[in-house]
């Protein structure tokens, strides 16, 4: 227990910092370095007091859809062991939020889902919420392949990556959607495998609950991820428009899908996942807009919207929840 405290610390206090300052830097030089720097900044200052200045009202409008969508997910998923309503649903997402931002790859996220659940039901709920965190990997995968084989040419052309390391990309990622896939329709094949290990017969409850994911109850799972998919695009689409980064929906879809796909497969942390995404969003989008600037100014304000605002609301939802349970305690 000392030791993995002892890498926390290292990670979230040392690591972490000393990777985002490096990306920050790196970004910063990138930005520097844009032509017509004076007149970026001077177009992004115009944007607020413009008619797009409504784009970033809409943005903040599809965040609430967005983690709207995951709650009625997570109320599907969960359906098996506790029937949930859509609002404490949602305070469950958001509590999630403000757990996974401190967390590597947001695994704390299942931490703070499972609060919002009765006694006896919190450990089979975890389960059933990676099984929705599944079919969002899916989507991302399957959409971001699908923006590698668009895009490859743009790519290769633009020296990001070479011809022979993209064909291993693509036949990887195909490769690791079609197992992903698999297992997602054959949960099955985990009760069977838990089933019979040794000495499993005190964890089998733990994912008993997953014989209930029939395959029309995955496959909705999978059309809200893909619909939360086409939110965040369209979340993107917006700013892009807001900061002067001229794209087409086409480029703005594939380019902002192959980066969800390399932040998916790349292990990061709450602060430097920043700095991450805008050196990811500067070699994809940079392949159809020079506009540097704006480019880090949407990536930055998709981050704060979707992730920094959810987790300061969860946050003070998960203090309420510590207030009723010192209620409970003190009653007892």
């Amino acid at each position: 227990m000392k030791l993995n405290r002892n890498i926390k610390i290292f990670i979230n206090y040392f690591l972490g910092p000393l990777l985002f300052l490096w990306l920050s830097w790196s970004i910063y030089r990138e930005v520097k370095r844009q032509p017509n720097l004076e007149s970026a900044w001077l177009q992004i200052r115009h944007s607020f007091n413009g008619p797009l200045v409504w784009n970033l009202v809409a943005v903040v409008v599809l965040m609430v859809v967005n983690w709207s969508i995951e709650a009625v997910k997570w109320r599907l998923s969960v359906k098996a062991v506790q029937e949930v309503s859509f609002f404490k649903a949602l305070k469950a997402v958001l509590s999630g939020v403000s757990f996974s931002v401190s967390t590597p790859n947001r695994v704390g996220e299942y931490l703070g889902r499972v609060l919002y659940m009765d006694d006896g039901n919190r450990l089979k709920t975890i389960s059933l919420t990676i099984v929705g965190s599944i079919s969002q990997l899916i989507i991302t995968i399957l959409m971001g392949g699908i923006g590698l084989i668009v895009l490859r040419i743009n790519i290769e052309s633009g020296n990001v990556i070479s011809g022979i390391w993209m064909k291993m990309v693509i036949y990887g990622t195909l490769a690791v959607l079609i197992v992903l896939t698999l297992f997602y329709f054959r949960l099955s094949w985990l009760i069977r495998l838990v089933d019979r290990l040794p000495g499993s017969s005190r964890f089998v409850y733990l994912v008993k609950a997953l014989e209930e994911f029939h395959a029309t109850l995955l496959l909705k799972l999978l059309s809200l991820s893909l619909l939360r998919f086409v939110v965040f695009i369209v979340q993107y689409h917006l700013l892009f428009s807001l900061f002067g980064v001229d794209l087409s929906w086409w480029q703005t879809f594939w380019s902002v899908s192959v980066s969800f796909l390399v932040m998916a497969v790349i292990p990061t942390f709450a602060i430097a996942e920043l700095g991450l995404r805008g050196k990811v969003a500067l070699v994809l989008i940079g392949l159809f807009s020079a506009n540097t600037t704006g480019i880090i100014f949407t990536t930055a304000g998709i981050w704060f919207i979707n992730l920094i605002i959810p987790a300061i609301a969860g946050s003070l939802l998960i203090l309420s929840i510590k207030k009723i349970y010192n209620r409970k305690d003190e009653k007892n």
